[in-house]
């Protein structure tokens, strides 16, 4: 939200410089993000002051030049040297300083410099209004009023005020400081100060000479309702200091009327809209729903089918207006506009908000309606936006003013007791400074006791409920920064369950961070068309948003894997395709099932994701580039699993699903769901993203995990003392066998002193015979009790041979 320093000093005069202010501001809970400083001139106007003219005679060597002599408040005159035909003794004048940058209205930049013309020193210049930047005119010097002191900058002569923005972070509960007023009540507040609402006690009606009737049909939907016509405007564009308000918060000016209704939204935090009143038929404005379907095309062109439940502003035949978000394209003020009917209400924030998503329109005033607006100023806004029309667009009121209030909203009692206050704040702040804080807050203090007392809150604060919420307030403008850090601190013990789940999750991301591998955080919250032509995650199993912010993100992720895509296609895009990323999130999924509990229908597992892209090492001048592959991430994942007691070779290898991975491999253990998917994501899902190069994915189901640091127990031996054996056995074998087929049968002929089975070499040759390949295999053996004999070691090796060639046909070479 945008908020104008110079707008703000019309309702407040704080004394403070804009830096100050925005301290200030973030201190009381409106974080100011940015400060955008705007020159109205280029260049500021620095170094130019009002001077007077002393003396003036013709240059000596020049006829069409001038000396003068000039005060420019200093302790000695200027001499300068002008050619301009009315400078002349005794006028109040512009003079640019040596060492001055002036931007001349042409774009071109001079900087002032101690210069000889003709013959003749010359300390400055007195300017034109060209050469200021401040108009076109280059016929002579710009000529000051008498009064005019010498030495004033010329900046405050011309009333040229530079601009200031602040950029403040609103949070969704303090929608009543989303206006230039709101802001300036909260400042006051600290500063002690009073905020001063424009006068609108000159408000009169001129005619009765356009009546309008108003009904609400819809009492639930909308709180209050207020109207006015303002007759024979003449729509044309706003004055200067209009446009310019709007303009420094980023809006367009558009002509007087809407100009004026956009002001007082930001003005006051009001959202009103203005109708063509001529093109009301039936002279009557309803507001209600209509039916299920029905289209009505808003003031973008678009034409948006209706639900039963959004708001309409409706004349006698048709709707206008879609409530508090977005007008329609036949009813808004245009050119033609002669009469006006003016709107001021209060909607039911939760219905404008359902809209609102519904139909994807986001507006200031749907922005500030969902979250609730202050039932009990809109006939005030309403007076303001009227009396300005007047003045601006020359017309006139010529109705009442129409004030429909079913259920009038009464100002919220709440309690307090200061022990509360003291407790919750952490500090005892004196009675006294509580209460001029929470009359500072223009709440009213009512039924006070020795404990405590009761307060009074105004409606516009709809997000203030419960004492806490009041001592919340108290303690920001009481500043967070007064509390002194307590010189102890008080803690409970807390035993957990183990294995912790978060101290386990920070160990993987510890050591994946450790393998060269950078977390990721994506949104929980992704687009239902990643999931439309997939089986392994089928549409119908998202979870669906209700009220979701945006397409874009209307269902929760069913998979870890399009969040990362995303990064590594905007990663690639930035020109860094070499990527190696994990993330550790949950997933979410919905199953029709039939019982008493729907919400058992929903489902939510924690997952981990690692992502390889792109080279695992760059190109060096000592080596080559080094392309990520399936078995760099196969390496780092069995690690991974090896540090929580998981070893892949005792999983069940299994298939990946076809519309997820090009290829892979699945492990899971016995009889239970995959643990690892492991493999190269798909094209077809990779040109979703226009990523044109590999990616290797992996996903882990870190219950698997969990599950087995449950059952690992860490257990200490001694060291052994005596040596481990190495032999290699080369086996030529039928190539639908796995190693993981030869390692099995290893520990099952040798279950005591066999530690180890490794693949260290294949072979694949047409030497060999049809359909057949070599392994080489290395096996590690070791008797923790004594030293093994050769003869041991043999018959050992022996019994490893026969039993690949009686369970496998394995050949030994």
């Amino acid at each position: 939200m945008k908020i104008s320093y110079n707008w703000l000093k019309n309702y407040i005069c704080p004394d403070k410089t804009p830096e100050e202010v925005a301290n200030i501001l973030t201190s009381i809970g409106l974080e100011v993000e940015s400060i955008e400083h705007t020159e109205s001139v280029k260049g500021g106007l620095n170094g130019v002051v009002a001077g007077e003219v002393l003396e003036c005679e013709k240059h000596p060597d020049a006829d069409r030049l001038k000396v003068t002599v000039v005060n420019i408040g200093a302790n000695e005159p200027l001499q300068i040297v002008c050619g301009a035909p009315n400078v002349a003794k005794g006028q109040k004048v512009a003079v640019a300083t040596v060492g001055t940058s002036l931007f001349f209205s042409s774009g071109e930049e001079v900087k002032i410099k101690k210069s000889k013309i003709r013959g003749v020193d010359s300390f400055g210049m007195i300017c034109a209004e060209d050469e200021l930047g401040v108009g076109t005119s280059h016929e002579g010097i710009l000529v000051l009023d008498n009064d005019t002191v010498p030495g004033t900058k010329i900046k405050e002569v011309l009333k040229l005020d530079d601009e200031t923005v602040f950029e403040i972070g609103l949070t969704p509960n303090r929608i009543d400081a989303a206006s230039h007023f709101g802001v300036a009540r909260d400042l006051a507040a600290y500063l002690g100060a009073k905020a001063v609402l424009p006068d609108v006690s000159n408000f009169t009606i001129d005619n009765h000479s356009n009546i309008y009737t108003i009904e609400i049909d819809d009492s639930e939907g909308c709180l209050r309702y207020s109207g006015i016509t303002v007759s024979n405007v003449k729509i044309k564009p706003s004055p200067e200091w209009l446009q310019k308000c709007l303009k420094s918060i980023g809006i367009n000016p558009k002509n007087n009327v809407v100009d004026v209704t956009n002001f007082v939204l930001h003005e006051l935090g009001q959202p009103l809209h203005a109708f063509d009143a001529d093109k009301i038929e039936g002279r009557k404005v309803v507001v209600r729903t209509c039916n299920e379907g029905a289209e009505f095309k808003t003031l973008d062109e678009e034409t948006r089918k209706l639900t039963s439940s959004d708001l309409m502003i409706c004349d006698a035949v048709k709707p206008m207006c879609i409530a508090g978000i977005f007008g329609g394209v036949d009813s808004g003020v245009t050119e033609q506009t002669v009469n006006v009917f003016l709107e001021s209400a209060c909607f039911n924030p939760v219905r404008i908000r359902k809209s609102s998503r519904h139909h994807g329109l986001f507006t200031d005033s749907s922005f500030r309606f969902e979250r609730g607006t202050d039932p009990n100023i809109t006939v005030y806004a309403l007076k303001r936006a009227a009396m300005l029309i007047r003045e601006l667009a020359e017309g006139e009121i010529s109705s009442e003013l129409i004030d429909i209030y079913p259920n009038k909203v009464e100002p919220a009692v709440i309690g307090l007791t200061y022990s509360n206050i003291h407790r919750v704040i952490g500090k005892n702040i004196p009675s006294s400074e509580i209460k001029k804080i929470v009359e500072a807050l223009e709440m009213k203090i009512i039924d006070q006791t020795s404990d405590g007392f009761s307060v009074s809150v105004p409606t516009y604060r709809i997000d203030v409920k419960r004492e806490f919420d009041v001592i919340e307030d108290i303690l920001r403008i009481y500043g967070y920064n007064n509390i002194e850090i307590p010189t102890q601190v008080h803690s409970t013990l807390s035993y957990l369950r183990k294995p912790d789940k978060n101290r386990v999750l920070n160990t993987i991301s510890d050591f994946l961070a450790a393998n060269g591998y950078r977390e990721i955080m994506s949104n929980s919250l992704t687009k239902s068309e990643y999931y439309s032509n997939l089986e392994t995650y089928k549409p119908e199993n998202s979870v669906k948003l209700l009220n979701p912010l945006s397409n874009e993100l209307n269902v929760m992720r069913q998979t870890l894997l399009f969040g990362g895509l995303e990064a590594i296609a905007r990663n690639i895009n930035h020109k860094n395709p070499d990527l190696r990323f994990f993330e550790t999130g949950n997933v979410y999924s919905f199953r029709d099932i039939q019982g008493n509990n729907p919400l058992n229908a929903y489902g939510e597992e924690t997952k981990i994701a690692m992502f390889a892209t792109g080279n695992e090492n760059p190109l060096w001048w000592n080596r080559q580039a080094n392309p990520s592959s399936f078995f760099s991430l196969k390496t780092v994942v069995e690690k991974l699993l090896l540090r929580f007691g998981i070893n892949i070779v005792n999983l069940n290898v299994g298939s990946v699903p076809k519309d997820i991975f090009a290829d892979g491999a699945s492990f899971s253990l016995p009889k239970g769901a995959p643990t690892l998917s492991i493999g190269i994501v798909s094209k077809e899902i990779l040109k979703q993203f226009d990523i044109n190069q590999l990616v290797y994915y992996a996903e882990i189901n870190f219950a698997s995990i969990m599950n087995f640091v449950k059952q690992d127990k860490i257990r200490f031996k001694e060291l052994p003392r005596f040596p481990e054996v190495r032999r290699d056995l080369a086996l030529v074998i039928d190539k639908n066998i796995e190693f993981a087929t030869l390692r099995n049968l290893a520990f099952r002929a040798e279950k005591k002193l066999l530690k180890s089975v490794g693949l260290f070499d294949i072979y694949e040759s047409d030497k060999l015979p049809a359909g057949k390949k070599q392994y080489a295999l290395s096996f590690v053996i070791q008797d923790e009790e004594k030293t093994l004999t050769d003869a041991h070691i043999e018959q050992i090796m022996n019994g490893f041979v026969k039993t690949f060639e009686r369970e496998v046909g394995a050949v030994l070479r």
